[in-house]
């Protein structure tokens, strides 16, 4: 542990600025998360902040504040004070779906953040009933071809990456599918074991062990490139070029967030992100690390939102 410590504060220093000398953090900080605890996602958040407290030597207090698909959370982080005393977990449903699919939302991703670095990239696993006779995408595609309006898609709700994972699935194969959208994933993916519906693209921890053990069968990870924790699933890029939709997590803070603060934190946390206890943690949960600057991370949101647009639209995806 003693070497692992050095290591991180050697990866985290900053030119000019060291860890005695460093202005930031002087006091508790609050890392918002718009999600529940107990989850997944609530797990790698609190071990995040535990690392940045070992580091910096002072407390990260994660406060959730879930609801409105991630909105309440997120926007308590824009209103938050610019003085590095709140910062908190930027989220694709919030910062690249919700701008299109809730266009009321009382904060605006362009103005209202600081946009501090990336955490993690999360696939989504397209898995078919075992009862469904096809193994391959391609075969898929053929058989729903053949039978129009005759295969269903599960999802936990409207405007979800599972959801949108086959919204774009349909619209880049030309399929007729009907989407059949729950009031969350567990029940979804039992329905889908079932047989009561074909298929999901659900969140690759629950619905990889699930293909692992046989209740139902695995086609292919919604990424652009295959998972490490499952390379022996294709990509559907493989049969659909250019097909990639991923859940993912970033720091984020208010607007306004001095440039210091920024540079330390994103410090930080590509140390966190290079630690091996943290990855393996990561890998637990099916995701990948993802270190990003700022201004890469900017550009990655945009264009999730400009991808994601016209899928959404052409969904007809409605708030719940």
């Amino acid at each position: 542990m003693f070497i692992q410590r050095r290591s991180l504060l050697a990866a985290a220093a900053i030119p000019g600025m060291s860890h005695a000398q460093a202005p930031w953090p002087a006091n508790p900080v609050r890392f918002i998360t718009p999600f529940a605890p107990g989850g997944g996602v609530d797990t790698l958040v609190r071990l995040y902040c535990s690392k940045l407290a070992d580091v910096t030597g002072q407390s990260f207090v994660v406060e959730n504040r879930a609801g409105a698909g991630g909105n309440i959370g997120t926007l308590a982080i824009a209103r938050s004070p610019a003085d590095g005393t709140v910062i908190g977990l930027g989220s694709v449903s919030s910062l690249a779906i919700s701008p299109v699919l809730r266009p009321d939302i009382a904060f605006d991703v362009e103005r209202d953040f600081t946009y501090i670095a990336g955490l993690w990239q999360l696939p989504n696993l397209l898995i078919v009933n075992n009862d469904v006779p096809a193994h391959t995408v391609p075969e898929l595609i053929d058989l729903i071809r053949r039978n129009p309006g005759q295969y269903s898609f599960a999802s936990p709700g409207s405007g979800t990456t599972v959801h949108l994972s086959g919204e774009m699935f349909k619209q880049m194969a030309g399929l007729d599918m009907l989407h059949v959208p729950y009031r969350g994933g567990a029940a979804a993916q039992l329905d889908v074991q079932a047989g009561r519906v074909h298929m999901i693209f659900d969140n690759i921890p629950q619905s990889l062990a699930s293909a692992r053990t046989g209740k139902v069968r695995a086609l292919a990870v919604t990424s652009r490139e295959r998972s490490p924790h499952a390379p022996e699933i294709p990509a559907m890029s493989e049969s659909l070029p250019g097909f990639d939709i991923t859940s993912w997590g970033s720091v984020v803070g208010p607007a306004g967030l001095a440039t210091p603060i920024v540079e330390r934190l994103s410090a930080l946390t590509r140390a966190v992100l290079a630690s091996p206890d943290f990855i393996a943690r990561l890998a637990d949960n099916g995701a990948t690390a993802w270190p990003m600057s700022s201004e890469e991370l900017i550009a990655f949101r945009r264009a999730s939102e400009a991808k994601l647009a016209p899928v959404i639209r052409a969904s007809g995806a409605r708030i719940e």
